[in-house]
């Protein structure tokens, strides 16, 4: 079994711009409209609208990993980084706060380079203990060999389903700069189409023992920062993340069940494709929960996996690729 990492060309990506543009110009009009409106409120009124949504982003974004962040800890601990009073004193967890001071990191910097050092910092502001669960993980530095090879995998433990097997580690530090050097200079693509792909690419390396779909949400909102050109946050990508996630782990499934060789819903041609974005729907999906050995909700988490034969291609968004 072969996965996209291992095809010849990788990482170049092939899409059909065609069946995308329009989407993508949709998508660009009603971010237009959104934007247009907010600006016409005033300051107090967009101060709050963004606090709330970042405040909604944050805990959504956990939810997607079967994380429980309290809405009142994480919007606390917002106002307070913000300096703004309308959080009010509610005391907040080390995993509130470092998912906030990540995802502050990645919007309010947006036009800070992403480095290594700053995804280390990302990484240890998730796992402030060093622990995902019960389990000890390697903290700000990459996933090592000795893990064996990192899956994505869902269903109870000793009957799991899995999904996909990511780069070996060996390979990880130049994917990862691979990686850096698109997402600074990604040349003249649509910045909705950079946001989908830094977050496909990412998950696709899969760098980390823990965290990868947190961190690659946090790019993908850095790249919709950028694209935005402003700090503020208007929209949420990870709250339509997780009201379709029914919908792309359907689409998972029936992509790992056809099969052997690269027959997909994608429609994979023998060489990378980025598969479409649909907005105001962003379907490039993350899909890694956190490695928890009680996990029992069928919901895909990363997790090692020693015997590499029993996966399966997957492909990381519902839509259609031509």
């Amino acid at each position: 079994m072969r996965y996209i990492w291992e095809l010849t060309g990788w990482p170049h990506w092939q899409w059909d711009a065609e069946h995308i543009a329009p989407m993508l110009a949709a998508a660009a009009r009603e971010q237009g409209r959104l934007l247009g409106r907010m600006q016409g409120l005033g300051f107090a009124l967009r101060e709050e609208a963004s606090l709330r949504v970042l405040s909604e982003d944050i805990v959504d974004s956990g939810a997607i990993e079967g994380e429980r962040l309290p809405m009142d800890q994480v919007r606390s601990s917002l106002a307070r980084r913000l300096g703004l009073e309308a959080g009010g004193p509610v005391a907040s967890g080390r995993d509130v706060d470092g998912m906030v001071e990540l995802m502050l990191d990645a919007t309010k910097a947006f036009d800070r380079e992403l480095t290594v050092d700053r995804l280390f910092d990302w990484h240890a502001a998730l796992f402030p203990t060093g622990r995902s669960g019960m389990t000890w993980i390697p903290v700000a530095r990459w996933r090592d060999a000795e893990e064996g090879p990192m899956g994505v995998v869902s269903g109870p433990v000793g009957r799991e389903t899995v999904h996909f097997s990511a780069p070996p580690a060996e390979r990880i530090p130049g994917e990862v700069d691979a990686f850096f050097a698109w997402f600074k200079t990604p040349g003249p693509l649509d910045p909705l189409l950079v946001a989908g792909l830094a977050h496909l690419w990412f998950v696709t390396i899969h760098p980390f023992a823990d965290g990868n779909g947190r961190i690659a949400r946090a790019i993908a909102d850095m790249a919709l920062a950028r694209a935005d050109g402003s700090a503020e946050r208007f929209y949420s990508m990870s709250g339509q993340i997780l009201r379709e996630r029914s919908d792309y782990y359907a689409i998972l499934e029936r992509t790992q069940n056809q099969g052997g060789g690269w027959t997909s819903p994608c429609g994979w041609n023998g060489s990378w494709a980025a598969c479409s974005v649909r907005w105001p729907a962003l379907r490039m999906h993350s899909s890694t929960c956190r490695s928890r050995r009680n996990s029992g909700s069928g919901s895909p988490r990363s997790r090692s996996m020693p015997d590499r034969s029993r996966c399966s291609i997957v492909c990381w968004t519902p839509s259609r690729v031509g």
